[in-house]
């Protein structure tokens, strides 16, 4: 008769542990969903304020990156945010005026929903490598999350150049 309470103890551990995996695998699949969507928010933030930026300066190369970057489809949309940073780069950039530094802070935010979108992809794709995932197929309802691979898009304001920069040399 001990036995069946071993059983049922075992069985129970059993179908536990197997629904607190299914139901971790599910959360880390929902939060990786919308780390992609904050981070196509962020995305769409710093090229309208890169448009407004762009029509302000009169630059039109910088305007057709932030016109691509916003009307890009998913599977071009690195290239297009790669070549928005390059041009946002190339712009002189001050933390004084109110649409650099709008530019600079969705710059800002953008890296770090970047690296959380990043994160959780990779989580959820540490715990899809799990052999009980595999097995029981636990991951039959989500789609596999991508990486968004793009260059570091964070932008630092030019630094004001008082006097001649400091001479490296030998203290005497």
């Amino acid at each position: 008769m001990w036995w069946v309470v071993v059983v049922v103890a075992a069985v129970a551990v059993l179908a536990t542990y197997l629904t607190w995996t299914a139901q971790r695998v599910d959360r880390l699949h929902d939060r990786s969903a919308a780390a992609a969507r904050a981070l196509d928010a962020h995305l769409m933030r710093r090229a309208a304020a890169a448009a407004v930026l762009a029509e302000e300066r009169q630059s039109p190369e910088l305007y057709a990156a932030a016109r691509i970057a916003l009307d890009a489809v998913p599977e071009e949309r690195e290239a297009a945010e790669n070549d928005l940073t390059r041009q946002l780069r190339s712009v002189p950039l001050s933390s004084d005026e109110p649409r650099d530094d709008a530019v600079i802070a969705a710059s800002r935010r953008l890296g770090l929903a970047r690296q959380v979108h990043d994160d959780m992809a990779r989580e959820a794709h540490a715990a899809r490598r799990r052999r009980v995932v595999r097995i029981l197929l636990l991951t039959r309802r989500h789609d596999r999350p991508q990486f968004f691979d793009i260059d570091d898009p964070t932008l630092a304001p030019a630094a004001a150049v008082v006097g001649p920069p400091p001479a490296a040399g030998v203290a005497g």
